[in-house]
C-alpha cells in the first residue's frame, strides 16, 4: 500500500515485515491486529520486552477492556476538545500502528479524544490531558490526537496515572510554522502496564520539543515515531526514566528523515536501582533509538544519545542506537550510548572537597538528570520531576 504524504516529499511505500530490503522507516503498519503476528520473545521488536507480564495487551488474550478515562484542562477559545468516531478522517494522519498491541488498542477503542489548538493561537497556559488507569486487574484502551494548527504555539502535558493495564495510540500533528512543547509523564501505580504507539508529524518550519518521563508502572513500553512533511522541521526528543526493583521501561523510537533540511536531536537519560534480592527484583530498561536519513533528505542535521546510570547490582540497561544514512549530503549525524556506574573522577573530585561518598553519589545523580529537566519550560513540571527524582533517591542505598 502506498501512502502519499504531500507534493513536497517522496512517497513512502511500506513493505511486509521481514523482507530483505526493509528499512526501519518502511516497517509494516496496519489498523488491524489480524495483520500482525502474535509477538514472540525472539522477534527483534520484542526481544527485550517481558511478554508474560503484558496481560494480553499484545496477543488478544486481555480481558474485556473499556474506554480510557480522559480529562482535559486548559481549554480556551483557541483550544477545542472533541470525541471522534474511529472512522473520522482526523485520525491516523500522523501514522498507523506499527505493532500488534497498538492495532489491538485501535480496534478496541470506541471513541478517540481530539484536542485542537487553532491556527495562530499563542497559549499562555499549558493544556493538561490526564489519562487515568482503569483500576487494578482491569484493561482500558485509548486514542488521543493533539493537533497544533499552522503558526500556533502551545504546551501540552499528557499525564498518565492510576493502576491497571492500558494500551493506546497517540498522535501529535504539528502544522506548518507551529511550535509544540509536549511533556508525557508515566506516573503509574506499581501494578500498571502501559503499551503505547505515538506518532509525531512535523510540518514545514515547525518545531516540536517532546519530553518523556517514566517513573511509575510495572511494565511501560513507549514506541514514538517522528516524520516530517516539509523542509525546516525541527524535532527534539528528550527523556528520563528511573527504574526500581521489578520495573521494566522500554523506549523504542524512530526519527524518519525523508525531507531535506530538517533537524532532530535525541537525548534520553535513565537511572536504575534494585534490591538484588532475586531475579524478580531486577530493575531493567531497554532503549532502542533509530534514525533513518533517506536519499532525498539532504541537509539533515541529527544526533542521538542515551546515557544510563546503574546505581546498584541487579540493574540492567540495554542501549541500542542505530543510524542509517542513505545520502552523504548532510550537515551532520551521530549517535552515542553509555551504560555504567559512577564516574571515578567525579567521585574523587567531590570527596576531595570533604563530601562523603553517599552525598557525592546523590549529587551526581541529581546532576545527571538536570541536563534534561532544566530544558522543560514549565516550572511546575520541572519541580514535579525534580521531586520525583528526590523521592527515588530517598529510597536508594548508595
Amino acid at each position: 500500500m502506498s501512502t502519499p504524504l504531500n507534493e513536497t516529499e517522496a512517497t513512502i511505500t511500506p513493505v511486509a515485515a521481514g523482507t530483505d530490503h526493509q528499512t526501519k522507516g518502511d516497517r509494516f503498519t496496519s489498523f488491524s491486529s489480524a495483520d500482525f503476528d502474535i509477538p514472540k520473545g525472539r522477534d527483534e521488536d520484542w526481544r527485550f520486552t517481558p511478554l508474560r507480564k503484558l496481560r494480553g495487551l499484545h496477543d488478544g488474550s486481555a480481558s474485556q477492556g473499556k474506554r480510557a478515562s480522559v480529562s482535559v484542562t486548559g481549554v480556551t477559545d483557541d483550544v477545542s476538545v472533541e470525541e471522534l468516531d474511529m472512522s473520522d478522517a482526523k485520525l491516523g494522519r500522523a501514522g498507523a500502528p506499527v505493532d500488534r498491541a497498538a492495532a489491538q488498542a485501535w480496534e478496541n477503542t470506541p471513541k478517540a479524544d481530539y484536542v485542537r489548538v487553532a491556527s495562530n493561537a499563542v497559549l499562555s497556559e499549558p493544556v493538561v490531558v490526564t489519562i487515568e488507569g482503569p483500576g487494578e486487574d482491569t484493561v482500558s484502551y485509548g486514542s488521543l490526537v493533539i493537533e497544533v494548527e499552522a503558526h500556533a504555539e502551545a504546551v501540552v502535558f499528557v499525564h498518565y496515572t492510576g493502576s491497571g493495564a492500558h494500551s493506546d495510540n497517540l498522535e501529535f500533528v504539528i502544522g506548518d510554522g507551529a511550535q509544540l512543547t509536549t511533556v508525557v509523564l508515566e506516573d503509574w501505580a506499581p501494578d500498571a502496564v502501559h503499551l503505547s504507539n505515538s506518532h509525531l508529524q512535523v510540518g514545514r518550519d515547525a518545531t516540536v520539543r517532546h519530553y518523556y518521563a517514566a517513573f511509575g508502572g510495572q511494565v511501560v513500553r513507549s514506541v514514538p515515531h517522528v516524520r516530517y512533511t516539509g523542509p525546516g522541521g525541527d524535532a527534539e526528543m528528550l527523556g528520563l526514566y528511573f527504574a526500581d526493583s521489578g520495573q521494566y521501561f522500554e523506549q523504542r523510537l524512530l526519527v524518519d528523515h525523508s525531507i531535506k533540511n530538517c533537524r532532530s536531536n535525541v537525548l534520553y537519560k535513565g537511572a536504575l536501582q534494585s534490591t538484588g534480592e532475586d531475579d524478580k527484583s531486577e530493575a531493567r530498561t531497554a532503549w532502542i533509538g533509530d534514525v533513518l536519513i533517506r536519499p532525498e533528505a539532504t541537509g539533515t542535521d541529527t544526533y542521538e544519545k542515551n546515557n544510563n546510570l546503574l546505581l546498584s547490582p541487579g540493574a540492567r540497561a540495554d542501549a541500542v542506537p542505530n543510524l542509517e544514512i542513505q545520502t552523504g549530503e548532510i550537515v551532520g549525524a551521530g549517535h552515542a550510548a553509555t551504560v555504567g556506574r559512577f564516574d571515578d573522577e567525579h567521585m574523587f573530585y567531590l570527596q576531595s572537597r570533604g563530601i562523603s561518598a553517599a552525598e557525592a553519589k546523590m549529587l551526581i545523580v541529581r546532576g545527571f538528570f538536570t541536563d534534561v529537566i532544566k530544558r522543560i519550560p514549565i516550572e511546575s513540571i520541572r519541580e514535579d520531576l525534580e521531586q520525583k527524582v528526590e523521592r527515588e533517591l530517598a529510597s536508594t542505598v548508595l
